[in-house]
């Protein structure tokens, strides 16, 4: 590859000449160089020998103009603009730029060819180089010890070329990128690397000249689509060479910052770059990231979309194909060591999703993360949620899914929600498609801000603007206020369903609410021994981590190792939340499954499926009766745990018992209040019907009275010792 991206740089160089001359309205060392690379009898097969010879043609007089060539004057005369004739290099970009639908005379073609691949091959370029570069070369060590005469210079400048501030330098490394990346057989080595998989893979000729500019870029993008169809594991698809795999994402890495530079995805969205990124500035990864945000617009070519798409799981497999985010958390990478573990394959190491993990979990630690670091990564964890076809994993693990229930639903993040519910509702929790969502979630972490993930976005935009108006925009408290106005008269179907969907991953890893993580991290490591936990971990089983948690919430003083109060607020607000819905708890869906469907199969309104098997406490199988047990013992502390509950006798609360209400520690005080009042005319059905159910659950343990078991748990022990402690 050093040699390819030093022939690389060599066109550059000529380019930039070439520029520099024109723009001084003469003609430079360079321009005339290129001139005589190729004279007019570089023509079809006459040419082909000619072409490999370029001393030769050096040697021959200066002035030639490739506008006056049999072989192209009428193409230039009907393609170009006048102006340009006498710019070689113009000419040569207006021609191999030129519209799909313009044909040019082969020979032209052929012509065309053999003139860029002398520009490449002739060592006066370097020369070139050295006269423009100079004050650049002295600044970049790397460059300035490079071996002359050997067009090395030139490819180390091309590698270093986003460090390159001096103006004609930079221009003319620009320019002669622009040309080696205009036929794949120019990019030096690549067709050696590639050569026997571009034939297994049907992506092209590799003869010399047989194929129209144009296509030349088709054989890159075809690579590119086999590479990808093999991190998919798609049927049938093939494995390229390691050495063409390492060719095909440097060509991706070096055309990453002009999006001309990727001939197959600049033909396949010239139009749309022009309706929809008209005023976007080549370079530094704009026209990619433009191109991105309107991916699916319902304007957006078919052919662009899928160019596009192609180029952002390059991305996910090396987050060096997007300039911008390399460029941009280059320093936060070093800095917090994430792409320096000597222990993990680099192929690993350089993922999309290791270095959102690796960054997210220094956010998540309190670390400092550069605003314009996380500005792109929450681009990318954007683009990730948008498209599920992203991620290899998921393609992968959850084709029968998509197939039978999510298929057509690809825009926007409706598939990966669709596969969020169908994973919901079958409660699998081992699955392999269960395991790729949960991954992507973890990486894309949408809990920190609910703008990540586009369908929820949409879903609840209008329950935001009304019941959450008063929290900042992209506050992870919104996905807490939209909980608690769960079925609510502010909630709406479309958001009931997306949120639920969202929560039902992020209840079962803690670090994925970042208000919690943040309050209990150190509560955690104290109590529960998550020392080294803060990095994602295949290893901790679902839920372990809250579940640890909230068997320290309530203890009192003489139990010892309790909670901080800022971590019991929290772990309060999530018990509420997870009251609402029992998939919302792993432990206890996990536990009682069989349960829920032998017992509770009909209740399928909110709340009512804790209720029954609370009903049914002494039917069920021992670890599911442990779960239900524990969570009833804790509502008889704090019973504003039962969210619905409390809603339904906010009348009751209200008149009679908001002074027990507004208290800190409840200790079972506003039960009794309720269970008092239970026959005033504040009292409706359905909380009269709430507190008759606590009433009997109560006498199914002594635990489930607070006030019964701190009165009398000293003589149940010593009197009833066949009583569960």
């Amino acid at each position: 590859m050093a040699a390819c991206r030093r022939v690389q740089r060599l066109l550059l160089l000529i380019f930039i000449s070439g520029w520099i001359g024109s723009a001084h309205g003469g003609k430079s060392n360079t321009e005339n160089v290129a001139d005589n690379a190729e004279r007019g009898k570089n023509v079809a097969g006459e040419g082909k020998a000619v072409a490999l010879d370029g001393a030769s043609l050096v040697r021959r007089s200066g002035g030639w103009k490739l506008a006056e060539e049999a072989a192209c004057r009428e193409d230039v005369s009907r393609i170009c603009p006048k102006h340009s004739w006498n710019n070689n290099l113009a000419v040569l970009e207006c021609l191999q730029d030129r519209k799909d639908e313009t044909e040019i005379a082969a020979d032209c073609n052929h012509l065309l060819w053999n003139y860029k691949f002398n520009l490449t091959t002739d060592p006066k370029f370097e020369s070139v180089a050295v006269e423009v570069c100079k004050t650049t070369i002295s600044g970049i060590k790397e460059c300035a010890a490079e071996e002359r005469g050997k067009g090395y210079l030139v490819s180390c400048l091309v590698d270093h070329r986003t460090n390159i501030s001096e103006y004609q330098c930079n221009q003319y490394i620009t320019k002669m990128t622009s040309i080696i990346f205009s036929d794949y057989r120019l990019i030096c080595g690549f067709m050696d690397k590639c050569k026997d998989d571009i034939n297994k893979l049907h992506c092209g000729s590799v003869n010399t000249g047989e194929k129209d500019l144009h296509s030349q870029g088709e054989v890159i993008g075809c690579l590119e689509k086999g590479l990808v169809s093999e991190a998919e594991e798609q049927p049938g698809q093939y494995t390229i060479k390691e050495e063409c795999k390492k060719a095909i994402m440097r060509v991706a890495e070096l055309s990453s910052d002009d999006f001309h530079l990727d001939r197959h995805l600049y033909f396949a969205c010239r139009e749309d770059r022009e309706h929809f990124c008209e005023n976007t500035p080549a370079g530094e990864g704009k026209v990619y990231k433009c191109l991105f945000n309107h991916k699916f617009e319902d304007s957006m070519s078919d052919k662009c979309k899928d160019a596009l798409s192609t180029r952002q799981k390059l991305i996910a497999q090396d987050y060096k194909v997007s300039y911008s985010l390399a460029k941009a958390c280059k320093p936060d990478l070093r800095k917090y060591r994430c792409n320096m573990d000597t222990a993990m394959p680099r192929a690993r190491e350089a993922k999309l999703s290791y270095l959102l993990l690796c960054l997210e979990a220094a956010v998540h630690r309190g670390q400092t993360v550069s605003g314009e670091c996380q500005g792109e990564m929450l681009d990318y964890r954007r683009m990730l949620m948008e498209d599920y076809s992203l991620s290899p994993e998921i393609v992968l693990h959850c084709r029968g899914e998509i197939d039978t229930h999510c298929s057509g639903l690809h825009h926007k993040g409706r598939t990966l929600h669709c596969l969020m519910r169908v994973s919901r509702d079958k409660g699998i929790l081992e699955g392999h498609c269960q395991k790729a969502l949960q991954t992507l979630i973890q990486e894309t972490d949408p809990g920190a801000d609910y703008r990540i993930d586009r369908a929820l976005n949409e879903a609840c935009e209008s329950v935001i603007q009304t019941a959450c108006k008063h929290i900042r925009n992209g506050d992870p408290m919104i996905l807490s206020c939209l909980m608690e106005h769960l079925y609510t008269d502010k909630m709406v179907e479309d958001c009931e369903h997306r949120l639920l969907e969202l929560q039902y991953f992020i209840s079962r890893d803690w670090k994925l609410d970042p208000l919690l993580y943040k309050k209990c991290q150190n509560d955690a490591a104290r109590i529960c021994h998550t020392h080294g936990w803060n990095e994602t971990s295949e290893f901790m089983p679902p839920g372990a981590v809250f579940s640890c948690l909230y068997r320290h919430a309530y203890r009192t003083e003489m139990q010892g190792r309790r909670l901080s109060r800022d971590c019991k607020t929290e772990v309060q607000r999530i018990l509420h939340q997870r009251a609402l819905d029992v998939k919302l708890d792993p432990e206890l869906q996990q536990r009682c499954m069989t349960d829920l469907g032998k017992w509770c199969s009909e209740k399928t309104e909110s709340g009512q499926e804790l209720e029954c098997l609370q009903d049914h406490l002494d039917d069920l199988v021992s670890g599911c009766r442990d779960v239900v047990g524990n969570l009833t013992e804790l509502e008889s502390e704090d019973i504003q745990i039962e969210a619905l509950l409390i809603r339904a006798c906010e009348p009751v609360i209200q008149s009679y018992c908001h002074e027990v209400a507004d208290n800190q520690i409840d200790t079972g005080d506003l039960m009794e209040c309720l269970v008092a009042n239970k026959h005033q005319k504040e009292m409706n059905e359905k909380c009269a019907v709430g507190v008759t159910h606590f009433q009997l659950v109560q006498m199914k343990d002594f635990r489930f009275s607070y006030k019964f078991k701190m009165a009398c748990k000293e003589d149940v022990l010593k009197l009833c010792p066949n009583i569960k402690k």
